[in-house]
């Protein structure tokens, strides 16, 4: 019986994004918190000699199958790295819109390492894996801690924070790509100050005082966004005002975007009500992971 592994490469979203500096290589330092939704992506390997892809799902059509696909990046990565001489034949089942500011191609690589070292039975300290993915891109460190967390740097900076209050998500994407480079490119000059996040860090905050902290933070890349693809001010503007809305915001360099909410009557709710708005939209509602 050929061995088969799978993970679930949940949807990574910035709550806040605030850009703290540029490094000399040009790199931006960021600092953001991040959260998870009980909605992803599926990654299936099973045995085989040589590496393989092959998709599926409503958006399988965006993936490349060539070298450039990140899920085989983080293969060849870690085989190489390892020195291991079997394959595996990879399957991706793709619900999340390509470059939709929500992590798809990360999260999608972190769960492969995570499946990858199931199947092939071969351990890695957790901060070796985390230096290996970072070379391949700076959200596959956070992924593959896939909870609550501090992002800060360049991705390398990640700092567990107690678990959230319960609360829903709404995504939204109005089916525009955005370069997360265009948009850095594009974005004003000023830089923020990193964020006091120490009241997250010891304790389960009420679900007000959540808020009022995520509130007080902001993304520094909405604008660039917005001025490249205007759409992304009008699914604001719908998702804001949905019933019951706690907060609005966009997700990364977007254009997805998410409103929060206290329960996932009311996530659906706003759901059907965006798709009646767009039905060329794409939207999901999720509990964000605990």
């Amino acid at each position: 019986m050929v061995k088969s592994i799978e993970e679930f490469a949940a949807a990574k979203v910035n709550l806040d994004l605030l850009v703290t500096g540029k490094r000399e290589d040009g790199y931006h330092l960021l600092d953001s918190l991040v959260v998870f939704t009980e909605f992803g992506d599926h990654i299936r390997v099973s045995e085989a000699e040589e590496l393989s892809l092959d998709v599926s799902g409503p958006y399988k059509a965006a993936v490349p199958l060539d070298g450039s696909n990140l899920v085989l990046k983080a293969a060849k990565a870690l085989q190489t790295k390892l020195n291991i001489k079997t394959g595996a034949k990879i399957h991706l089942e793709k619900n999340i819109p390509a470059a939709a500011g929500v992590g798809g191609g990360s999260a999608d690589a972190a769960a492969t390492l995570k499946a990858l070292m199931r199947l092939w039975d071969i351990k890695m300290p957790v901060e070796e894996l985390s230096e290996l993915g970072l070379t391949l891109g700076a959200d596959i460190p956070v992924c593959l801690l896939s909870q609550s967390a501090i992002m800060r740097g360049v991705g390398e900076d990640i700092r567990k924070i107690a678990p959230l209050p319960p609360l829903y998500m709404l995504l939204v994407n109005p089916g525009v790509s955005l370069s997360t480079p265009d948009v850095f490119k594009a974005r004003a000059a000023e830089l923020s100050d990193i964020a006091d996040r120490s009241a997250l860090m010891d304790k389960t905050l009420s679900r007000q005082d959540f808020l009022n902290l995520c509130l007080a933070q902001k993304n520094d890349l909405t604008e660039a966004a917005a001025n490249l693809a205007p759409v992304v001010t009008e699914v604001l503007n719908v998702i804001e005002k949905q019933s019951d809305c706690l907060m609005v915001r966009m997700s990364g360099s977007g254009a997805t975007c998410f409103g929060l909410f206290a329960d996932i009557e009311a996530a659906d709710m706003a759901k059907n009500a965006v798709l009646r708005y767009n039905t060329d939209w794409w939207a999901e509602a999720a509990p964000i992971k605990m």
